[in-house]
């Protein structure tokens, strides 16, 4: 059986920008310090008033099929991950496809189309279920395209306003890919939890502290999960360990618990010893407050050492690059920090080949799913031909009076007929209502 994994990416960004620092801050009585060092976040990309989860997707997917010369027959599956969809009842892969139907000869009449929702980890769900699908030997020699989409968009003053984002990720996974390919070993921690929900409602209700703890928590289990098949894991087994990333603050948590676990009964472990002593273990202590202060105590000592600090540096920094210039994009996060890892890797003219990468997915409500990925021979032309940094550095500057505008634009429960902030060119836009209320949606040359 062939390898089977990610052959292509492509990213396609919100056309509009929030400074955080500059102009969110200000407006908030904040310290920029607050946003840029505390969530690590410096810009939120925001979509037009003519953009949504549909164009971005779609124009993710043309991108990519167009850099690969694909065509609709080529591709068997359609898979789209939100949790902004505005439907119901029909998936957002059928706009997407008929976007897609406008330019390219052909039709996706045989292509399956879904959608996937678990908060953020429904985009690697979708990668996991084109993945069976072409190894159970049912896609007929085709591919599947997996699209991330989300306008990650909370209520006015709302403590995680900071940390919206707009964008998608658009992902071909297929046999052979040149990309990466995914291991068979996953791990999962899953529970029943309310920490993030949208209740019938556009934006969504959050506990923010509760969030961070089941995070972390269904984190840890889903690497325990994945060592009970996979082994011990080892800061030296991977080059990049992607997190999701709804802000890089949260990273930086989950990472240095992460270091903690992998480096423990190690000799990295006993390296550390003399400076900050080993690790506690449950056995030492008569009570579990007792243990869970030396815990704390200890991982405050290690996340000073330079062993960890530089482990960080060179595993998870590189991954936050994207995300601290966009925000959070919902099941698109920890698939742009993939991304970003590898552009770091290029810039760097590192030979990536063969190297491993941890990907850490999570999902409010609340499920983590682990597993690692070996990148393949390709992988530098890929990445070369993305244009992400073009579209970053070409956004619109909102004023802060701007940016509540086109906020109220994307608020579902209000009129949407906003003016745009930028004119589109080559892509797909929003074209207004058809007559039983649904999007319509054109080609703009």
């Amino acid at each position: 059986m062939s390898d089977v994994g990610i052959d292509a990416v492509e990213i396609w960004t919100g056309k509009l920008k929030l400074d955080l620092a500059e102009t969110f801050a200000p407006e908030k009585g904040d310290d920029p310090a607050k946003y840029t060092k505390g969530l690590g976040l410096f810009e939120s990309s925001f979509p037009d008033t003519y953009e949504d989860i549909v164009t971005m997707g779609a124009n993710a997917c043309k991108r990519l099929m167009e850099r690969h010369d694909l065509s609709p027959d080529d591709v068997g599956r359609i898979d789209v991950a939100t949790e902004s969809s505005f439907d119901n009842s029909k998936p957002i892969s059928t706009y997407i496809a008929g976007c897609l139907e406008q330019t390219f000869d052909g039709d996706f009449h045989h292509a399956n189309k879904g959608e996937r929702k678990f908060a953020c980890v429904a985009g690697t769900q979708a990668i996991d279920d084109a993945y069976n699908w072409i190894r159970a030997g049912r896609n007929r020699g085709r591919s599947a395209i997996v699209v991330a989409t989300d306008t990650a968009l909370y209520a006015r003053d709302d403590p995680g306003e900071a940390t919206q984002g707009a964008g998608a990720v658009a992902m071909l996974v297929s046999e052979d890919p040149d990309l990466v390919t995914l291991s068979d070993a996953q791990g999962y921690g899953s529970a029943d939890e309310t920490d993030f929900l949208k209740p019938n409602q556009q934006f969504p209700s959050v506990d923010g502290k509760r969030s961070v703890q089941v995070y972390l928590a269904r984190m840890r289990e889903a690497v325990e999960d994945y060592e009970s098949v996979a082994g011990d894991l080892h800061p030296d087994d991977f080059v990049y360990a992607p997190f999701h990333t709804p802000f890089p603050g949260m990273v930086r948590k989950a990472a240095l618990l992460a270091y903690r676990h992998i480096t423990r009964d190690t000799e990295i472990e006993e390296e550390l010893a003399d400076a900050i002593g080993m690790q506690p273990r449950r056995e030492e202590f008569d009570d579990d407050e007792a243990f869970s202060e030396a815990v704390s105590a200890y991982t405050d000592d290690l996340k000073g050492t330079d062993r960890y600090a530089a482990w960080y540096d060179a595993t998870i920094d590189p991954t936050l690059d994207i995300s601290r210039r966009v925000g959070n994009w919902y099941t698109g996060s920890v698939h742009i920090a993939r991304i970003a890892g590898l552009k770091r890797a290029l810039s760097e003219g590192r030979d990536m080949t063969g190297e491993r990468i941890f990907v850490a997915s999570y999902g409010s409500g609340a499920q983590a799913e682990v597993h690692h990925e070996t990148v393949q021979p390709g992988w530098d032309e890929e990445i070369a031909g993305l244009n992400i940094d073009e579209q970053v550095a070409d956004r619109y500057d909102l004023t802060f009076e701007e940016y509540e505008r086109v906020h109220a634009a994307h608020d579902h429960s209000k009129d949407r007929d906003f003016e745009e902030f930028t004119a589109p060119e080559d892509e797909f836009v929003f074209d207004g209502w058809g007559r039983m209320g649904e999007r319509k949606y054109r080609y703009v040359e």
